[in-house]
């Protein structure tokens, strides 16, 4: 349930009709900041780790099973980062393909957020199969702190230390340096860049240590209200953090890995709440629909954009925004509209996962 939400979330913030009417709570903060929109992706990286412990259960001790287990960890990174260079190649393939435009190897971006889950999960996957649960705890102390510290601390070239903005932040330094300014999103800095993948790693050991906790805690009530204690706290604690350290997304700020963390709490908690101790499933069906296949809804809503973004109408206008001002602009508005496109693009692809559920199709990676 809880995989699904972040998932509908994911699309739904990335499909508006346009990007010139996106109402305030599903835009982005420009830099500093939090809105609604900025909790997806930490929340699907929750998840990723709070499932974690559910996976290594079915490994235990045994070599053999520990062979194989490196073996998926390792095929499952391998597959992620593929497709989230897939996407990154669809739209020069698909103007190459179609209007003949050469592809420009030389800026081809190379991170992106399938790129981010991937090194993510591995590196939390080393530290949870090295660490014991005190190490574990240690591990996302040492990330938070250290990566607070390097970028206040760690003097940038010209810039000195503690620069937060785009430019000419340790983090755009790093990406830089690594990846080049070409291969950056859009030339300038990158979101899922190298750098700031690493606090990313503290999001998904804080899913696991939730994860962990549930699996060996008995169902009750006092989970749910132990889950949503904790998600206060963190919340606040974030937001105390953020007055020092801004909670920023972009940069994934430790501030604002500790507020996303809570809320994903509090998000677990109901969940938790509805579907384990109210046993009301029926409410998360729908949502477990697109859970199953997360990972083949956001690749393939990526696809299908990009491919209506790149044909052409007669006019020249692209079928995604022939869409827009067809079908939704007319009776919705410009603003309306744009969420009225977004939400249809949820529900278009809630019917065709409906119909992979259906016949038990499953991408595991």
């Amino acid at each position: 349930m809880f995989r699904g939400l972040a998932i509908a979330g994911m699309v739904l913030v990335n499909n508006p009709g346009s990007w010139e009417h996106v109402h305030a709570p599903l835009r982005h903060a420009e830099w500093h900041g939090f809105t609604p929109a900025d909790l997806v992706f930490p929340a699907f990286l929750f998840i990723v780790g709070a499932a974690i412990p559910f996976t290594l259960a079915g490994y235990g001790d045994r070599r053999a099973g520990r062979g194989e287990l490196y073996l998926r960890i390792l095929r499952r990174v391998l597959l992620l980062f593929a497709l989230g260079l897939v996407l990154n190649l669809a739209t020069p393939l698909l103007q190459w393909a179609m209007q003949g435009k050469a592809v420009d190897w030389d800026t081809l971006r190379i991170m992106g957020v399938l790129q981010r889950i991937a090194l993510a999960y591995l590196l939390a996957m080393i530290l949870i199969l090295a660490l014991g649960w005190r190490g574990r705890i240690a591990a996302v102390l040492v990330i938070l702190l250290g990566y607070w510290a390097a970028l206040e601390w760690v003097p940038v070239p010209v810039f000195g230390p503690g620069d937060l903005r785009p430019d000419t932040s340790l983090v755009t330094f790093i990406d830089k340096l690594i990846l080049t300014r070409p291969h950056m999103y859009k030339g300038r800095f990158d979101p899922e860049g190298l750098l700031s993948t690493l606090p990313a790693v503290a999001t998904v050991l804080t899913g696991y240590l939730a994860g962990a906790w549930v699996k060996r805690t008995p169902v009750a009530s006092r989970v749910t209200v132990r889950l949503a204690a904790a998600g206060i706290g963190l919340v606040l604690l974030g937001w105390v953090w953020g007055l020092v350290f801004p909670i920023n997304k972009a940069l994934w700020t430790s501030s604002y890995v500790v507020y996303a963390a809570g809320w994903s709490l509090l998000i677990l908690a109901a969940c938790y709440e509805l579907v384990e101790v109210r046993r009301l499933r029926r409410i998360g069906w729908p949502l477990q629909v697109m859970g199953v296949n997360a990972i083949t809804l956001f690749f393939a809503s990526g696809i299908v954009a990009r491919l209506l973004l790149t044909l052409q109408t007669a006019e020249g206008h692209s079928y995604y925004r022939w869409l827009y001002d067809t079908l939704f602009v007319p009776w919705a508005g410009a603003l309306g509209g744009s969420l009225a496109f977004a939400v249809a693009t949820v529900a278009a692809w809630w019917v065709a996962l409906y119909i992979l559920y259906r016949r038990g199709w499953f991408l595991r990676l």
